[in-house]
């Protein structure tokens, strides 16, 4: 990959006192960022095998990280509907997945992920193997997170030993750019069981662990109506808690639960988006925060969100944190930005390689092109700008030029450099028609919800 210096850009390095270089230069070499700074601080090596002039224009920030995600081949596709009523719909694509649907769901997906500035996903899915494969060709960093169910009448779903064998075969493939996590599907699809066995692999492997609880408080009502407990009292119980386990969602947590995860350790990744569209509520990320909780920031994938982009959850987590205080100043730009780099970098136990820009962290960041209506004008008051805020309320994932993953350009004036877009996209209509004649008898089968379908997605 040699040395690459990107210069005369405005370059976020979401270091812990937020520093901003407007005109700043950051050196890249093979896979990691070698120097960042003030532009007349740095000078151009002399093995440098690619030089990118900003003119002051582009603002590079590092690479956003998605905490939770779920492929998909579908979307819009089961629409108007409150997340109970949501989930048995959303299930029968499960029934009817193959591998080959997988591979073309991450393709997908990850496609988009990269084209709107994710260079980093947590995705819950399955045929995960499939899923790495698509990560290989496009070159982005994943976190996989195996759908793991073993009560009666979910055998749809991924097994203890699959995940188990998936962390054997794939942790730390690809140059590191693929991790493996034990993934629980909910408290209603897994057993007690299969919480322990996720525990004692998690022990075993050094790996993590992802699941979902209270996204919907009758769901949550479901949880203690059946298991006496509130949900994150019951995970507790199950010894998952911990520094190395993240919850997603955690939109109906009590204040004895928000203490639990704050001793415990555990992050939550917060879907701001999806938890607005299924009508699940509004997070209480202001209280996380203060209880010293890691969140970071997760679409919950196109079948619930509709896109994936990350630069829309940055502006729904800020504005819902305002609106349901009636407090303008609630969850700044500044602190959604970190949600969606650093945070979500520390949520992965990532942060010691990716989140920020600087010296001798992996070379995973943007170049967001200012220069567009959306984003101007430009506006300096010493060292404060209008660009910051942008980023967070204006900008959009089509506002991204260049991506760079582990210090390979995989993305450039908006296009992948690694695979034909208009190939991929042939192909993935093809697969997804494919699939929907395979999920047409499920969807004439499905009659209803029982019990066992409340459970967070």
């Amino acid at each position: 990959m040699g040395c690459t210096v990107i210069r005369h850009a405005i370059v976020f390095t979401i270091d812990d006192s937020n520093t901003i270089y407007p005109d700043g230069t950051v050196v890249l070499q093979d896979d990691r960022i070698v120097a960042v700074g003030s532009g007349e601080t740095i000078p151009i090596p002399a093995n440098a095998t690619q030089v990118i002039d900003c003119q002051r224009r582009m603002a590079v920030i590092p690479g956003l990280i998605d905490t939770h995600s779920h492929s998909s081949l579908l979307r819009g596709v089961t629409e108007n509907k409150q997340l109970l009523d949501w989930l048995p719909r959303y299930q029968l694509e499960h029934r009817a997945l193959n591998e080959e649907d997988a591979y073309y769901a991450a393709l997908l997906s990850y496609l988009e992920a990269l084209k709107s500035g994710t260079t980093c996903v947590m995705d819950m899915y399955r045929y995960m193997h499939r899923c790495a494969d698509a990560a290989g060709i496009l070159g982005i960093r994943v976190n996989l997170v195996p759908y793991v169910a073993d009560m009666p009448g979910k055998d749809f779903f991924e097994t203890s030993e699959t995940n188990r064998r998936l962390i054997e075969t794939h942790h730390q493939t690809q140059n590191g750019r693929i991790q493996v996590w034990l993934g629980l599907e909910h408290l209603f699809y897994c057993s007690r069981e299969a919480f322990a066995k996720a525990k004692a692999y998690a022990d075993d492997y050094g790996v993590r662990i992802h699941t979902h609880s209270s996204e919907q408080k009758e769901e949550v009502e479901a949880v203690v109506q059946h298991f006496g407990q509130r949900p994150i009292a019951l995970f507790q119980e199950y010894g998952i808690l911990g520094e190395k386990t993240a919850i997603a969602h955690c939109v109906w947590l009590d204040q004895d639960e928000i203490q639990i995860l704050a001793d415990t350790g555990t992050a939550v990744s917060h879907c701001p988006t999806s938890n607005a569209k299924l009508a699940g509520g509004i997070a209480p990320i202001l209280e996380f925060k203060q209880a010293g909780i890691t969140v970071g920031l997760g679409t919950d994938g196109n079948i619930s969100n509709n896109n994936l982009d990350m630069f829309e959850a940055m502006k729904f987590a800020s504005l819902l944190q305002k609106v349901h205080r009636y407090d303008a100043t609630a969850l700044p730009a500044p602190d959604a930005l970190r949600m969606a780099t650093i945070e979500g970098a520390k949520l992965l136990g990532l942060d010691h390689e990716i989140g920020s820009i600087a010296p001798g962290k992996k070379a995973d960041l943007l170049l967001v092109d200012l220069w567009q209506p959306n984003l101007m004008p430009l506006i300096w008051d010493d060292n404060d700008t209008n660009i910051l805020w942008n980023l967070v309320y204006a900008a959009r994932g089509s506002n991204v030029h260049t991506v760079f993953v582990n210090g390979e350009m995989v993305l450039q004036a908006g296009r992948s450099t690694r695979v034909n877009e208009a190939e991929v996209l042939e192909a993935i209509q093809a697969q997804t028609t494919n699939h929907l004649q395979r999920r047409a008898p499920f969807v004439l089968g499905n009659r209803g919800q029982e019990m066992g379908e409340v459970v967070s997605c």
